[in-house]
């Protein structure tokens, strides 16, 4: 089955930092954007971050200055760097191709107070 995997979640105290990895078949890794995306308890699945095939950013609002989305096309992986964690970053976090859209099953990412 064609879709992402993600890896890297876990628990870490606020203020910490966590990276995220997502590996995904070269077949579509090398011919589309990434993106991450996260859902927390309750809530509706928001955009995180996203990079191009060329290495152009962007990001959500609430996560600029804190993290930082890149990816490494020998490895078809796109990580996400997570600095200065808060517990409104608790979330499920997803790894997405676009504009074909193939999406991860998630990893969990806890942030304690």
């Amino acid at each position: 089955q064609v879709q992402p995997v993600e890896s890297g979640g876990g628990w870490v105290q606020a203020g910490g930092s966590l990276r995220l990895s997502c590996a995904a078949p070269r077949s579509i890794f090398s011919i589309n954007a990434m993106g991450w995306y996260r859902q927390a308890p309750g809530k509706q699945r928001e955009f995180v971050a996203r990079i191009t095939i060329g290495g152009n950013t962007n990001y959500a609002d609430s996560v600029k200055g804190r993290f930082t989305i890149s990816r490494d096309n020998a490895k078809n992986t796109v990580y996400l760097q997570m600095n200065s964690l808060k517990p409104e970053d608790t979330a499920v976090y997803y790894c997405k191709t676009d504009p074909r859209e193939y999406w991860g099953k998630g990893t969990l990412v806890t942030v304690s107070s």
